[in-house]
């Protein structure tokens, strides 16, 4: 009997330790479970102090602030050798409470605020509570851990549900959660819709020939031998020639576009403004934003 809860307990152990690459660090104010195997009276919850540390019947105050719970757990264990009240001690550390117990969702969801959790929630659901993501929403989503702003984790909200619900990550007390606008990309000239399209399609990506599609194709009227692609970049305006009719056929690469890239289609010479770069890039800031259907 012994050996079994010997087994039980390092199989809780490793599970535990398993878990902690997303696990919330311990802060001030938390309330902890402390747990040591085969010695039931120095069970005890305890909470956190100002200062980090965690008063223990028998081994005194131990600095857990910053660590996991795994991580406070090896701490205390080492206090209990350190101190000689134990050889072999085997500790578990769990968050019975948190100090903080809301989530911020910002950005492009349908009812962005603040949300009370008592225990850690899936992104889905955490999402879900906020309405869902707007058509404009980027579905690279940014969640910023509590305490530490510079400790993020992407999730990348897959419209196949399959894939969202395997991939999906935890949110816990004190996070913040950020769904950016999805980049926009324009297509301009002698289309059937011209405007700006949100790339809020599929994997958040949008190609030539997947943008054109998006605006009704181009128009009888329209040179196809003369688009081009124009791109803001650090060094200026970039004009790309698109060989569209190669393009459709295969014998050459669709080509991935960028935030803010302008998709130019001339009209046919009786009715061509012989647009430049410089004046098409501008002519974007007053096109109609269309959200991907």
């Amino acid at each position: 009997m012994r050996l079994l809860k010997v087994l039980l307990i390092l199989i809780a152990t490793a599970l535990a330790c398993f878990g902690q690459t997303e696990s919330l660090l311990i802060g001030p104010g938390d309330e902890l479970r402390v747990e040591v195997f085969d010695t039931p009276e120095m069970s005890q919850r305890v909470r956190v102090t100002d200062a980090g540390e965690v008063p223990l019947m028998f081994i005194g105050n131990v600095k857990v602030a910053t660590l996991t719970p795994g991580e406070a757990a090896r701490a205390i264990e080492g206090t209990l050798k350190s101190k000689q009240l134990m050889t072999h001690p085997q500790v578990t550390v769990s968050v019975a409470e948190y100090a903080t117990q809301q989530v911020s969702v910002m950005g492009q969801v349908k009812n962005p605020g603040v949300f009370y959790i008592t225990a850690p929630v899936s992104v889905i659901n955490l999402l879900s509570n906020a309405g869902g993501l707007t058509d404009a929403a980027d579905r690279n989503i940014t969640i910023q851990r509590h305490g530490d702003s510079q400790r993020t984790v992407k999730y990348f909200f897959s419209n196949n549900s399959d894939d969202a619900l395997q991939t999906s990550v935890m949110v816990y007390p004190g996070d913040i959660v950020i769904v950016p606008k999805a980049g926009i990309v324009y297509v301009l000239g002698d289309v059937g819709r011209p405007g700006g399209y949100t790339m809020s399609n599929n994997d958040s990506q949008m190609t030539v020939l997947e943008a054109l599609a998006t605006a009704g194709d181009t128009n009888k009227t329209a040179i196809i031998s003369k688009v081009k692609l124009v791109r803001k970049t650090t060094n200026g305006i970039t004009e790309i020639p698109i060989s569209l009719g190669a393009m459709r056929k295969g014998k050459q690469p669709d080509i991935a576009m960028q935030s803010n890239d302008v998709l130019y289609v001339p009209f046919s010479y009786m009715k061509n403004l012989a647009l430049n770069a410089s004046q098409i890039t501008a002519s974007s800031a007053g096109a109609v934003i269309y959200t991907h259907p």
